[in-house]
């Protein structure tokens, strides 16, 4: 029988393994942050309106954010080296599709199919990392190395995307991905051990995923096309939601019944799975609309060319570097995965805020850096710690699950906030222009807006972690991956 991966032959073996599935994420999270780079130029070359131009980033985030349980269930039934390794291959047939794209269906569709392979390698990480790191100062670092290149590969994505959209075209920040994937997939056939699912006999719950997936996409719809066009009191708006709405608690029905869910809600149970989950996607929906709508902030009001905002963000990402790989195991040892979290979410709000001041003409030493450094030293401490906590208590038959779930949630959280945040300062825009405002001045308010939402959405994340986590596991709490009723 193949041994699973929790139990590698030797410690240098499992580290190898880690940079091939760091490889992996890396190249999901660049492909994020660099579409956000090449917008501007997506939208000028296939005529994308402005409420049209989320759709590119939504697609992928719907398919991505719906499809992350069943993605991660399946790694548990039958193998999270055989899931990870087909994602590979789906992401990069996509990633070839998009750069081909000479339309906006086309493109779209082919987003949407991208954000599939993402989910199927993303998925299944988290949970591969826990069981070959079963040591807690060692599981502390590697989750550590993976929380950097999640949270802060995303300004070398910038950084990547504004070189290659200037130099080339925005078709090249797709093609990229071809040789990237080609050769993490075979690396990670040659380094990654073999592993065996707990039998696919416990079912994949397919109904459940549709439903949880059609909410997503119903609930992302009401917010970018009727809520933006015709207002949040729309009746159309409100029909659309309350579609969303029935999907969603369908799938709560489903799951409360069906043999094997796709979420058992047993896993609800922990404290500090629930409110680490809940952290995750308030801080992944503030952290999220930061990137898209300050990039956008750059190259609208400023007049930053790709390169330049690329830049812009590589201070945060050094900062995000050395804390998540140097210093963020060794504070979550010392003083908690709780209280670290606490620390690094309340400077990612100090630096929200301040990034809602930034005027019309700011100088990047003096107004943009600053918000940089802060959000960088905030993200740096608190996402490993997000993650050592949201992890915490799977045990090897639920690891996947508790992955794909805490990557659920982050995922799902950026969908939807984009698209409110997208929409409520594309509004306020309109509404100071209509007042008599310059054209960057409104554009400045309605992103002010946005930043101040996003500054909203992470305290409230810091509320949570106060509240709700408990300060040390309870010794009665019970595990996730308690048996289940016959």
């Amino acid at each position: 029988m193949n041994s699973p991966p929790s139990t590698p032959s030797a410690p240098a073996n499992r580290w190898a393994a880690l940079l091939v599935l760091c490889a992996g994420a890396l190249m999901i999270v660049l492909d994020v942050t660099i579409v956000n780079v090449a917008l501007p130029s997506i939208q000028d070359d296939l005529g994308f309106s402005g409420a049209d131009l989320a759709w590119v980033v939504n697609a992928y985030m719907i398919a991505f954010g719906g499809l992350l349980l069943l993605a991660g269930r399946l790694g548990d039934l039958t193998s999270r080296r055989g899931v990870f390794l087909a994602g590979l291959g789906v992401f990069t047939a996509a990633s070839l599709a998009c750069g081909l794209a000479d339309s906006q269906a086309v493109l779209v569709a082919a987003r949407f199919v991208q954000g599939a392979g993402g989910a199927m390698t993303s998925a299944v990480i988290l949970g591969m990392i826990v069981m070959m790191f079963p040591e807690p100062r060692e599981q502390a670092k590697a989750i550590g190395v993976y929380a950097f290149v999640a949270a802060g590969g995303g300004s070398l994505g910038l950084v990547f995307g504004g070189a290659l959209t200037q130099a080339l075209d925005w078709h090249w920040i797709f093609f990229v991905n071809v040789p990237i994937g080609i050769l993490t997939a075979a690396a990670a056939a040659r380094m990654i051990e073999r592993d065996a699912g707990i039998g696919i006999g416990r079912g994949a719950d397919l109904p459940g995923a549709a439903l949880i997936t059609a909410s997503v996409m119903a609930g992302v719809y009401t917010i970018v096309k009727p809520a933006a066009e015709q207002g949040f009191g729309a009746g159309t708006t409100l029909a659309c939601a309350a579609v969303s709405i029935a999907l969603l608690l369908a799938f709560l029905w489903r799951e409360t019944r069906a043999t094997a869910p796709l979420i058992p809600l047993r896993i609800l149970r922990s404290r500090t799975i629930a409110g680490a989950n809940l952290v995750q996607g308030l801080s992944g929906a503030g952290m999220f609309g930061m990137f898209f709508l300050g990039s956008l902030y750059m190259q609208r009001v400023l007049d930053y060319d790709a390169l330049q905002i690329g830049l812009s963000f590589l201070p945060m990402t050094s900062v995000m570097a050395v804390l998540s790989l140097r210093f963020a195991d060794r504070l979550a040892m010392c003083l908690g995965a709780r209280l670290t979290a606490i620390a690094g979410l309340t400077l990612v709000v100090a630096g929200l805020l301040l990034f809602t001041q930034a005027p019309a003409d700011a100088d990047y030493v003096t107004r943009l850096l600053p918000v940089m450094l802060l959000i960088g030293c905030g993200g740096g401490i608190c996402f490993p710690a997000q993650m050592n906590l949201a992890m915490s208590t799977a045990t090897p038959s639920d690891a996947g699950l508790a992955s794909g779930l805490v990557n659920t949630t982050a995922q799902v959280g950026g969908a939807l906030s984009l698209a409110v945040l997208a929409t409520l300062s594309a509004s306020r825009t309109a509404t100071l222009a209509r007042e008599g405002a310059s054209s960057a001045a409104a554009l400045t308010g309605g992103y002010h807006l946005a930043f101040a939402i996003a500054a909203a959405l992470v305290a409230a994340a810091l509320a949570v972690a106060i509240v709700v986590v408990p300060r040390a596991k309870a010794p009665e709490e019970e595990a996730i991956g308690a048996a289940e009723p016959a």
